[in-house]
């Protein structure tokens, strides 16, 4: 009986030091998802009553034009961010894991642009690609060539918002991927060594396969994260120039605070949220056929 009574106040402990995490948990993550949820289905515009509507934010999203172009603009900053990020990442956590002198420091200075906030970034790439002071385009202008007017320019908008992005997050995927070298046993190398194996033979058959778990963190992560592109883009461009860089987190925020169409914001919401779900689900499927845990 002493132990049980000793087993309940160590549970009851356990609770009140939990508690306040459960309250800021349930006030601000859980709250906001049920009222975003419940207001789909209302035309509110934060002055009068909330009307309700049943489903026809949805049937109004569907047969909005600005909606399907701001997802087909999300839909083409993840294929350009995703494969850059993975692929370039991957290149430097090569060449990082390499015994080279002063390789710690090049690591700390590729981690640095991670940390730093979106908005330095982005105001230092919006003057980097400025068409008329910008230090891209002077650089170009060194070497004989004109340069394009940049986040100014529907063309060339969106590859300076995805250059950007990668250069910000490039650190964070170059580390997993050198922690993920790093985890892998010497004993394979040697043992492709002696089989004749070379350095390009070596990578795709010991480095790639044992890799595949590190790769697919990465490229999960990345593709959620690129779903959810928002600050480069408010920052840089608004959206412009001509909506070119409008993508579906940016119609959400316009919707939800300049246009107070708070019902219609959360149908957005809700339908960004099916779309990572049912992406990141699929990845989960298909992984199961080119991830190697052993």
């Amino acid at each position: 009986m002493i132990v049980g009574e000793k087993g309940i106040r160590k549970h009851l402990w356990i609770a009140v030091f939990l508690l306040p995490s459960l309250i800021g948990l349930g006030l601000f993550k859980l709250l906001p998802i049920l009222c975003s949820m419940v207001l789909t289905l209302f035309r509110w515009d934060l002055l009068t009553p909330p009307q309700f509507v049943f489903m026809q934010n949805f049937n109004n999203l569907i047969a909005d034009e600005v909606f399907w172009s701001s997802l087909a603009h999300t839909l083409y900053y993840i294929a350009g961010y995703v494969p850059m990020v993975i692929v370039v990442g991957l290149a430097l956590a090569l060449v990082m894991n390499q015994r080279l002198k002063g390789v710690v420091i090049f690591r700390t200075a590729y981690f640095i642009p991670v940390v730093s906030s979106w908005a330095a970034v982005a105001l230092l790439w919006k003057w980097i690609f400025n068409p008329r002071f910008g230090l891209l385009n002077y650089i170009l202008g060194l070497i004989g060539i004109y340069g394009p007017s940049w986040i100014f320019d529907p063309l060339w908008a969106m590859p300076a918002i995805i250059i950007t992005s990668v250069w910000k997050d490039l650190g964070f995927i170059m580390t997993l991927f050198l922690a993920g070298l790093q985890g892998i046993p010497e004993i394979y190398y040697d043992a492709a060594s002696i089989d004749g194996a070379g350095s390009v033979r070596k990578f795709f058959a010991v480095t790639v396969p044992l890799l595949s778990p590190t790769t697919f963190f990465a490229l999960t992560i990345s593709l959620i994260h690129s779903f959810q592109v928002f600050d480069q883009v408010w920052i840089m461009t608004q959206g412009g120039p001509a909506g070119a860089t409008a993508v579906l987190v940016e119609q959400i925020y316009k919707n939800a605070t300049a246009y107070n169409r708070m019902g219609y914001a959360s149908a957005l919401s809700w339908v960004l949220f099916l779309l990572v779900f049912s992406v990141t689900g699929l990845q989960m499927i298909i992984q199961r056929k080119w991830v190697h845990y052993d």
